[in-house]
């Protein structure tokens, strides 16, 4: 990769919600999945602000989740120094594509155009998801 744009989202991550449909048939996105793609597309103007283009591009997420108030004292430093590892909804994929989607037509053309990705959770007490986006050589 010769340009990596990083940018750092503040915030649990969420997830992508599924449309909802009303009783008139009419399809909407939930306000929850429309805040969060709006708040990655105001970081990316922050951070980023310059497109890829169409170019090919490799992508990295880093989702930080917040460590639970409940855990005991001994589980919230094992979630720390990450030995527990964050099994718990919200799924991986499903925060990904609130990412992939928020920055579409922004910071690429089109999702398309990501041929390699990695994305990975764990706890933190500072919940945010950082987001590496390269182009590929």
């Amino acid at each position: 990769m010769n340009k990596i744009i990083r940018i750092v989202i503040p915030g649990q991550p969420v997830s992508k919600l599924r449309p909802r449909v009303t009783r008139t048939g009419h399809t909407y996105t939930p306000e929850k999945t429309v805040r969060y793609e709006k708040l990655v597309q105001d970081m990316w103007r922050v951070y980023g602000s310059e497109s890829f283009g169409d170019s090919p591009i490799r992508m990295d997420i880093m989702l930080y989740m917040q460590i639970p108030a409940s855990a005991s004292k001994k589980k919230k430093e094992q979630m720390e120094n990450g030995l527990i590892r964050h099994t718990k909804k919200p799924d991986i994929d499903n925060c990904a594509k609130s990412i992939i989607d928020g920055l579409n037509g922004l910071a690429y053309d089109d999702d398309s155009q990501i041929i390699e990705m990695t994305v990975r959770k764990c706890y933190s007490n500072e919940p945010m998801a950082v987001v590496a986006i390269g182009d590929v050589e």
